[in-house]
């Protein structure tokens, strides 16, 4: 199957992203075409992670800390930013079209022998892993796509399980609480496996010692991110853990909570190796890790970010850094479009979108986009002074930069459909 096929037979399938709907949660169809394809995930440790926000920065910094080590590494992170094949790595970089094609086609005829009617998640999930045991690698850090106990990742048999949080999403199907989203998170525990858990909250944390892991590893007891400031393109952090002190760490992303995603990476990375690690190859891992989409700067005269805060607690995030850490000094320009099924005024609100000097509302591109008349509505009821609706995201980035002088700030948010689009044109367009 070449790579044109292989997509189309993608899109042939039922998608979540897409649709925003799923038939029944199970793992019953993915598990039985791994049986089919002789289990290639059990050929490798994993690293299994769940967590309403910070989950794809976590994998990729663990991934790195294991690079790093010398190790050989397949990621498997979603969704993507530009082309599908970002979501399954090696060492960082993605699957080959003419690989991706291969494997495509290995799980389409393997499918039609087991009589399963996977879907588009379950598929790329099957290839995925059925192309890390080809590829060799020595361990996969695998990103849960959705809550965790029914996520098609959950057949792994994981050698350290890590939740970064627990907040409000997903919750036509786990909900209304935030303890039923840690019922279900909770579920991708192992009994072989110790969990480390970001999420420290007393709320929830009973949910997680029910689960069954082997051990729990706790932040604000086993380990802790003691120092968190901001520094030249990044943070600087200090981390304690039960094994170890690691001081002055710099990590290469914005915002106070890529400091927390650090230091559960680490503590994570501790557990895989059940040991301290190295300071040398550690600071070697962690001044390596990019994340495209997540609080990116894109330009400077005038400022233009991107970042990919799609719920309210991401949003919330993306405004504390936005107005804390960068605290532009010209107007305040925000671009902001989002998929349905999201609370559009808690979004715009956790924004502060209200803060801005100008809000373009998008639609996002994809089937779920909310039309951005409907989302400029929101906007206004919120209380925003110059609202504009434009349909295009290209076309929003033209506005906004068209209205920017040198000092102004440009925030480019939401759906990662806007982002990746935004990323694209901009990249193009920018010096």
């Amino acid at each position: 199957m070449d790579y044109d096929a292989a997509l189309r037979y993608l899109d042939a399938n039922a998608n979540y992203e897409r649709t925003g709907k799923v038939d029944t949660p199970s793992v019953e169809g993915i598990a039985k075409l791994m049986d089919i394809m002789g289990n290639p995930h059990l050929a490798y440790p994993v690293i299994h992670i769940t967590g309403t926000n910070g989950k794809g920065s976590t994998a990729q910094i663990i991934t790195r800390i294991l690079m790093a080590h010398g190790l050989t590494v397949g990621t498997y992170s979603s969704p993507h930013l530009h082309r599908v094949n970002e979501r399954i790595t090696r060492d960082c970089e993605p699957i080959s079209d003419e690989e991706f094609g291969r494997v495509m086609g290995e799980v389409a005829d393997l499918e039609t022998l087991g009589g399963v009617s996977p879907s588009y998640f379950d598929i790329l999930t099957a290839a995925g892993f059925s192309w890390f045991a080809d590829a060799g690698i020595d361990v996969a850090v695998i990103e849960v796509g959705m809550l965790g106990r029914w996520d098609a990742t959950n057949v792994v048999r994981s050698a350290v399980t890590v939740v970064t949080n627990v907040a409000l999403d997903h919750t036509d199907y786990a909900g209304p609480t935030r303890v039923h989203i840690a019922r279900e998170k909770s579920g991708i525990a192992k009994p072989d496996a110790p969990m480390v858990l970001g999420e420290n909250d007393s709320e929830t944390l009973n949910e997680f010692m029910a689960a069954g892991a082997k051990e729990l590893v706790i932040r604000g007891e086993h380990f802790e991110c003691v120092d968190n400031h901001l520094a030249l393109g990044g943070r600087m952090i200090d981390v304690k853990t039960s094994r170890a002190d690691y001081r002055e760490l710099f990590v290469p992303l914005h915002g106070r909570h890529q400091g927390l995603n650090a230091s559960i990476a680490i503590a994570a990375v501790e557990e895989f190796f059940d040991a301290a690690l190295n300071i040398d190859v550690l600071t070697e891992g962690l001044s390596s890790v990019q994340m495209p989409g997540r609080f990116e700067v894109l330009g400077h005269q005038p400022l233009v970010i991107i970042d990919g805060a799609h719920n309210p607690a991401g949003a919330d995030i993306c405004a504390e850094v936005f107005f804390d850490d960068f605290d532009p000094v010209g107007r305040r320009i925000l671009l902001v479009g989002c998929l349905v099924g999201r609370d559009m005024a808690a979004l715009l609100s956790a924004l502060r979108a209200d803060e801005f000097d100008s809000v373009i509302c998008v639609t996002a591109p994809s089937p779920r986009g909310v039309a951005a008349e409907e989302l400029a509505a929101h906007a206004k009821a919120l209380g925003c002074d110059d609202v504009v609706a434009v349909s295009s995201v290209a076309r929003g980035c033209d506005v906004a930069l068209d209205n920017a002088t040198s000092d102004d700030a440009v925030l480019i948010t939401g759906s990662l459909y806007v982002i990746g689009e935004a990323r694209e044109h901009l990249r193009r367009k920018l010096p």
